[in-house]
This record gives C-alpha cells, sequence and structure tokens, in this order.
C-alpha cells in the first residue's frame, strides 16, 4: 500500500506558477493538495505562510494580548506584517457550556464587541475578520484540556469520542466559510504515541485516519494536517516531530487530496536536542530534517506544513539554526518555485521558551526575528504568486572593533554568493543603522557606557535582503575614557607557561571601570580554549580567589560548531559579592583538566596569552546579565 501511494505521488505533475490561471487572487476558496503541492480553488499554487497565535487552549479560552489590543488590531498587524495566515490552538474546554473567556479588554476601540460572547462565539469573530482581510485560519486541537498537553489524543477524563465530537463541531461551524481551510488533528503526540504498530489505543496514524475521515464526513473541503509522533524505531525526534512511518504506513483518508503532513522544530531555547552538538552542525541539519519529515515533500508525497518552529534568538547556535532552517524550507527554481508550508512559534511574545513576533508591549514586531522569514513568505490576493527569492547568503563572521564613548566600530566577512552582492545594511537593535558597500562600518553619536546589539545584511541590486547575521553586542566606553565597555573588564595572567600538559591554568581578575558599585552575580567570564584529544567532559579547580573560592562557580560548555582557536569555554560566575567603582577583584586562580588527564595543546587556544603578570585580555570575555560588556568572542 505504502509503496503504490509512492509511486503514485510520483507520477503526478507539479502545477507551476506560469500554468496556473491567470487573473483570480491568488489564494481563493478552499484550498487542496495535489503531491507535495498546495493548490487554490482556481488551482494556483498557494503556500501557508503564516504564525501562531496561541491562547483558546489555556485558562484565558481566548487568544492572548486582547487585554492589551483589539482583536481586529492583531489580525491587520499580522497581514501588514506579511503573514498569510494563523494557525489558532484551543482545548476541548471551550466546548463546555458556561466557559468564560477572560482576559479582554471590552473598552470602545478595542474588543466592545467581544464581550458576554463564548469562547466559540469570539472564535466566530477572528475567523470572520480574517477572512474579511484575505487571511487563512488553521485550527489546532492543541490540548485534550486548558491543563496541559497530553501523550495521546485522549485522557482518562477526555474520551476519543469527546476528541473527535469537537472535531466535528468546528468541522460544521466552518464547512461553509473557505476562510478556514483545515484542522491540524492533535498538537504533537509523543511518549506511548506510537506510529504503524497496529495497537488502536497508542497508534496515532490509525487515530489519525479516525479523525480525519470524520472531520471529511461533514466538511470534504477541509485540509487534514497530521503530525508525526516522538519516536520511531529507536529513533526520536521533537514532540510530534517524527514523521519516518509515514513513508510506510501512510495515513488514508476518505477524500483524496486533503492530507498535508505537519512536524515541529525547535532550536536550543526549547531542548538542546543532540544533533546541536555534533561537530559538522548545521551542515547535519538538512539530512536530519530530509529524514525525519523532508523526505515526504521531496519525493512528492504530500505537502509538508511545518506547523511550528521558533527560538528566543539568544543563542549564536539557535541564530545558526533558524538561517539554516528558513534555507532549507525557502523555494527554488529548481523545485519549481514551490516549497514548504510553515508557521512560526508565535506571533504572541508570552511563549516562554521561544519569545514571539511581538515584542513584550505586545505593539511592536521584533524586526530581527522578523527578518530571518521574509524571504519564505507568501502574500495572498496578488495577481499571481511572488516571483521565486533567492536572497543573498547571510555575511559572517561580524565582531566588534574599537569603541569610544559614542561609537563602535564593525566588520565582518563578505557574503559568498552569485547574486550579486551590492551593499550591506547595519542595524542596531533592529533599527537600520547605516549602509555600506564595504565590509566594515562605524556606527556614531552613541550614548557613553551603553550596551547596542548589531547584525548586518546582505542585499542586491534587485533588493533582495539576506538574513541577518549572527548578532554581537558591544558597550560604549564610559565618558572620558579612551575604551573599555564602562561595565566590566578582564585582566589575565598566565599561570602555566607549558602548552602541552594536561592542565589549563588561566589567572583573571575583574576591574569595574564604572562610576557604580557593580553585583557580581551579574557577571559571567568565558576563557576559550581547544579540548583537542580525549576526553570530552572536565574537572575544574578554584585554587585560590582574593574574593574567596567559595563564591566562585565554574563550567565548561562546548561551542558548535568549532571556531577560530576554540571548541569549548571556561565560564565563571559569581554566587555573590560587589565590585566597588574603580576597584579590582583581586587575582583568581583557575585550573581545568579532562577527566582521562590526557594533554592539551594551548598553542592555538584563543583566551591563551604571554602575560606573566595581570593586563587586559580582550579574548576573555566578559557579560553583564546577557549582554556582552567586554572582549569579542573568537569569530
Amino acid at each position: 500500500m505504502a509503496m503504490i501511494s509512492a509511486l503514485l505521488a510520483a507520477s503526478l505533475t507539479l502545477i507551476s506558477p506560469a500554468q496556473a490561471a491567470a487573473g483570480d487572487p491568488v489564494g481563493s476558496g478552499y484550498w487542496h493538495t495535489s503531491g507535495r503541492q498546495l493548490l487554490d480553488e482556481n488551482n494556483k499554487p498557494v503556500r501557508i505562510a503564516g504564525v501562531n497565535w496561541f491562547g483558546f487552549e489555556t485558562t484565558n479560552y481566548v487568544v492572548h494580548g486582547l487585554w492589551t489590543r483589539g482583536y481586529r488590531s492583531m489580525l491587520d498587524q499580522i497581514k501588514t506584517t506579511g503573514y498569510n495566515s494563523v494557525r489558532l490552538p484551543y482545548s476541548d474546554d471551550i466546548f463546555k457550556p458556561g466557559m468564560v473567556p477572560n482576559g479582554i479588554d471590552f473598552s470602545s476601540g478595542k474588543n466592545a464587541d467581544l464581550q458576554g460572547l463564548s469562547p466559540l462565539q469570539i472564535m466566530d469573530k477572528i475567523v470572520a475578520y480574517a477572512g474579511q482581510i484575505g487571511l487563512k485560519i488553521i485550527l489546532d486541537r492543541h490540548r485534550p484540556d486548558s491543563s496541559g498537553q497530553s501523550e495521546l489524543w485522549y485522557t482518562p477524563t477526555v474520551s476519543e469520542a469527546t476528541w473527535i465530537a469537537g472535531l466535528k463541531n468546528l468541522a460544521t461551524r466552518y464547512k461553509n466559510n473557505s476562510t478556514v481551510i483545515g484542522i491540524d488533528l492533535m498538537n504533537e503526540p509523543h511518549g506511548a504515541a506510537t506510529w504503524g504498530s497496529g495497537d488502536t489505543t497508542t497508534d496515532w496514524r490509525l487515530a489519525a485516519e479516525r479523525a480525519g475521515n470524520a472531520v471529511l464526513s461533514v466538511a470534504p473541503k477541509l485540509l487534514i494536517f497530521v503530525e508525526g509522533v516522538e519516536k520511531y524505531q529507536g529513533t526520536s525526534s521533537w514532540w510530534g516531530g517524527n514523521l519516518r512511518g509515514a513513508g510506510t504506513y501512510p495515513v488514508r483518508l476518505s477524500v483524496a487530496n486533503r492530507l498535508v503532513y505537519s512536524p515541529h522544530e525547535y532550536a536550543t531555547s526549547v531542548h538542546r536536542q543532540p544533533w546541536f552538538d555534533d561537530p559538522t552542525f548545521p551542515a547535519n541539519m538538512p539530512a536530519i530534517w530530509d529524514a525525519a519529515w523532508g523526505y515526504l515533500y521531496k519525493n512528492n508525497i504530500a505537502p509538508v506544513w511545518v506547523g511550528e518552529f521558533g527560538t528566543t534568538l539568544q543563542a549564536p547556535i539557535d541564530q545558526t539554526w533558524l538561517r539554516s532552517l528558513v534555507s532549507y524550507l525557502r523555494p527554488t527554481t529548481a523545485n519549481g518555485g514551490d516549497s514548504f508550508n510553515w508557521s512560526f512559534w508565535s506571533w504572541n511574545p508570552n511563549s516562554g521558551d521561544t519569545g514571539g513576533i511581538l515584542n513584550d508591549d505586545w505593539t511592536t514586531v521584533n524586526t530581527t526575528k522578523d527578518a530571518y522569514l521574509a524571504s519564505i513568505k507568501f502574500p495572498l490576493g496578488t495577481s499571481g504568486p511572488p516571483s521565486d527569492v533567492t536572497a543573498p547568503t547571510v555575511p559572517t563572521g561580524l565582531r566588534v572593533g574599537s569603541k569610544t564613548a559614542s561609537s563602535v566600530a564593525l566588520s565582518w566577512v563578505a557574503s559568498t554568493d552569485n547574486v550579486g552582492v551590492t551593499g550591506y545594511d547595519v542595524y542596531r537593535g533592529g533599527t537600520l543603522a547605516g549602509s555600506t558597500t564595504g565590509t566594515s562600518y562605524t556606527d556614531t553619536g552613541l550614548s557613553a557606557a551603553t550596551a547596542y546589539t548589531y547584525t548586518v545584511r546582505a542585499k542586491d541590486a534587485a533588493a533582495n535582503v539576506s538574513s541577518p547575521s549572527t548578532a554581537v553586542t558591544a558597550t560604549t566606553a564610559s565618558s572620558g575614557t579612551g575604551g573599555g565597555s564602562g561595565a566590566v573588564k578582564v585582566q589575565y595572567q598566565n599561570n602555566d607557561t607549558a602548552i602541552g600538559d594536561n592542565q589549563i591554568k588561566p589567572g583573571l581578575q575583574l576591574v569595574n571601570p564604572g562610576t557604580t558599585a557593580l553585583n557580581l552575580t551579574s557577571v559571567t567570564a568565558r576563557y576559550y580554549f581547544t579540548k583537542d584529544n580525549g576526553s570530552s567532559t572536565f574537572s575544574t579547580w578554584c585554587d585560590y580567589a582574593t574574593i574567596d573560592c567559595n563564591t566562585i562557580r565554574l563550567r565548561v560548555v562546548p561551542l558548535s560548531p568549532a571556531v577560530n582557536g576554540a571548541d569549548s569555554y571556561l565560564e565563571v560566575s559569581f554566587t555573590g559579592g560587589t565590585l566597588a567603582a574603580g576597584a579590582k577583584s583581586g587575582e583568581i586562580q583557575l585550573r581545568l583538566n579532562k577527566t582521562d588527564w590526557s594533554n592539551f595543546d594551548e598553542s592555538n587556544d584563543y583566551s591563551r596569552g604571554t602575560a606573566t603578570s595581570y593586563a587586559d585580555n580582550t579574548k576573555v570575555t566578559a557579560y553583564v546579565g546577557s549582554t556582552l560588556a567586554w572582549g569579542a568572542p573568537p569569530a
């Protein structure tokens, strides 16, 4: 059955934008599938390029943020920011009589028309206005009840029958409204959930068939979105992200051309999966995605919609991951301009481990996050699909040079691509600071002793723009000083001149060049080195510290991928203490070894210096909170 399905799918002819009928708006009506493509009612190729706006699945029983803004304003902004659809998570609690939505500002000009409505009636309002402005809606059964997610589609208190009844309720409610193009049957099956086992109590593939066919029995034009599981034949992935079994055990629906597979993908801000520590990261990721779900699209079996992916973007590794995933999802001329579908998690800023497209004020857009997605957006309602976007490759190696009280010098490595880069835009905190045709830029007119975060993007003559580079943070000097961060700086002394023994012995000293006391609990310092051969686990020691070794905490953190002169760093943090203005911490004598006591080769270690008395070392970095306050990490 699986082989027959695959052969039939592979024999389908893909429809190119040029083959679609001209004149009608892109995205009209209900959507259906053809091989790996999604097509609108006029057989024009379309893509889901949207956001998740959650809240109906929580004890608010309504989308979040309405305590600050009106739902129409929120949907207008989703549309104008370039997203074409909204995934609306819900729980079965919204069907219970007497459920009262809360967390809504009912004042005039915001949500006055929602006063006194039930959760379902508010959903009606959101669907109606989304349709009015040209957005599509995908409903997502996110939880069985508002208390939390479940491994299976049923729980001891919410039966399979209740789940299916809720799905049919919504299918019936919106079956004549093509704004709602489909239903995601169950969010993130995991744990006990299986695929292809044949056990009706755990086999998610069989349950998806039962539920999908129930939905199609009342609304045959809806798309049915089926997520994966966590584990398949000993291989683990994200919850809902493992669709390895779908090639052998496909979901069989009673109505043709309605099935879309939907994995989820996340960064280390959610969980540090093993592949993030692979020394080949991020080059290893396309093969991982291919094996888990990408093969379904690449073999023309079915469309694939990455229904959730997101990150806080705070860690450089997460920035690399998002650039890599966007590149994987991007349409190319080679595949006829069609591509994967996606919905970013989330529009809301109050997702604890990812944040959102909106900033914490619930009003302004996080332009850095949004820029990553620019090349894969797909607006609806135009006279034809957007032309294929081949964005310039992202510039690399962004680093901070000299700093004064009012300026920061930046440099980077040029983009290497074949689309003709004409220049670079430098962004300060998400706002354009300036442009240049070279690979360096000095940002001026800044405030003293202030931290600024920068990214740079390449652009070409056709106005295509790359994703942002990895961000760097620089703190301007205090007024009247010629250098330093104005927050903290690090001095270093080499306590072991041997470069090939089995221990590394850096001496560090912190200096507060500012005018106010510095709380040491907010400070971390990083000494970068290479572990070379041998064990990847370490023992760390504080041999002596003027401020007391009992207040010092040490750990070794791997860098992936390895960079110039470093594949690891020794992180130094503090459990207490303050450093007065102008004061020094006194010496901190540190030592580390591999647990197998194999030798290091320190000859090329990034942070290692030859000074035998304490002197400033910008290759040992210091952070105040999450802000780089001293030095430059290895590029």
